[in-house]
Order: C-alpha cells, then sequence, then structure tokens
C-alpha cells in the first residue's frame, strides 16, 4: 500500500468514526481530496486507492493535470479564489465551484457554462469569521447574493463554503461551522434549496462533520505537507 493509499485509509477511518459518533450516515458525507502543488501522479495513486473528487485552487495547473489525468473518471471541483479572466475555463472544465462571492463572478459562470454540461454546481464561500484578510461574502449579505445567483441559468446553488479561522480548540471549531449550518438553515427557511456545506479540512474535519459538514476539504492528511 503506497503512502497515499494509507493516508487515504486513515482519513476514511475519521470520517467514519466521526460520523458515527455525530448520529449521521456514512454516505452524508463527502471526501474531497485537495490536490494543489501535488503532481498529477499522487492524483493518480488516490484514485487507484478509491477517490474521485478532487479540489483544486489554481485553474492552469488545474488544467494541466486534467490533461495527464483525462483517462480517469475524475470529479473536479474548484475551490481558490476566482478572477474574471478565468471563469470561462473554470465553467468549462469543473462540475463544482465552492469559492464564488460575488455576483458577478457568478454570472460570468452562468454565460460561460457550455450548453451541453449539466448546470455548474455552486457553493457561496462565507466569511464566516469575519476575518479581513479572507475570501468569502459576508454573513448579513449572504441571503441577497443567494437569491441572485439561485435565478442564473446554467447554474445550481447547492450550498455554502466557508473557512473558519483556526483553532485548536474543538469547541471553537464547531462554533464556526454551526454559525455556517444555522446560516445554511435560514436560507431554506426562506424558501431556498440548499443541501450542501463544505466545511472542514485535514486539522478540524471531525467538528465540522459533528456540526453537519456534507462535504470535507482533505489536503495534508492525505498528501502530506506541501513544499
Amino acid at each position: 500500500m503506497t503512502t497515499i493509499a494509507s493516508n487515504l485509509q486513515a482519513v476514511r477511518t475519521e470520517i467514519k468514526r466521526s460520523v458515527s459518533q455525530s448520529g449521521r450516515r456514512l454516505d452524508d458525507v463527502q471526501l474531497l481530496a485537495v490536490s494543489k502543488t501535488f503532481v498529477a501522479n499522487a492524483l493518480r495513486e488516490a484514485y487507484q486507492a478509491g477517490q474521485r473528487d478532487f479540489a483544486e485552487n489554481y485553474v492552469q495547473e488545474a488544467l494541466d493535470k486534467m490533461a495527464a489525468l483525462q483517462d480517469l473518471a475524475i470529479t473536479w471541483h474548484f475551490i481558490g479564489p476566482i478572477q474574471s479572466n478565468k471563469t470561462r475555463a473554470i465553467a468549462e472544465n469543473f462540475a463544482w465551484v465552492h469559492s464564488v462571492d460575488r455576483l458577478k463572478i457568478a454570472e460570468r459562470l452562468s454565460e460561460q457554462r457550455p450548453a451541453n454540461m449539466p448546470p455548474l454546481q455552486i457553493c457561496l464561500q462565507v466569511n464566516i469569521s469575519n476575518e479581513k484578510s479572507k475570501s468569502g461574502v459576508a454573513s448579513n449579505e449572504v441571503e441577497e447574493l443567494a437569491y441572485a445567483i439561485a435565478k442564473l441559468p446554467n447554474l445550481k446553488l447547492c450550498g455554502l463554503m466557508a473557512i473558519p479561522a483556526p483553532s485548536d480548540d474543538v469547541a471553537t471549531q464547531r462554533t464556526g461551522f454551526a454559525r455556517l449550518r444555522q446560516l445554511r438553515d435560514k436560507l431554506n427557511l426562506h424558501g431556498l434549496q440548499l443541501d450542501t456545506l463544505s466545511m472542514g479540512m485535514s486539522h478540524d474535519f471531525s467538528a465540522a462533520i459533528a456540526e453537519g459538514a456534507t462535504m470535507v476539504r482533505i489536503g495534508t492528511a492525505i498528501f502530506g505537507n506541501r513544499t
């Protein structure tokens, strides 16, 4: 067994434990392998160990990997900051985008999504901890943006994404994730139908699962430290 395969097995075991402790079902939580900066062969190893969903932060790096791995049935997720001049490449090559925080970007993705492809699945990135250094729409602006994006053709608004301020304290971790869940639930009460919470990374995904995460984005715990 390769190191990546062994790491994947360990992550899946921890996800299973966290799901069980939370009284949820294992198929409630999807694992995204965050593969930025790692070479295509590392992704191939993870794929051979059963991983199918991969998340990338940089468009050109992702496109190069897509070309190298086109023989594999990978579902590609974009999770990085989105520049206007990159929206066409994202719209044409990804199944999911987790980092939409402006209507202008959503409109471009909608316009540029090829007609022969299914709707691009979207999560709104929320700056849940109100950090000046982080991307994301403010919590009090999410509802207006969500309604506007939900009306766009060629997109399917699925849920919310967040990267709370880092903390080693589990209770603090859970507080940030709970805020995102409560915000999603509020939007649903107001008429939207959002089922996705993209939250939790290598250091805090157990806390995210406890608070309702449906997708966890794991990089270091699978591929190792980035150089």
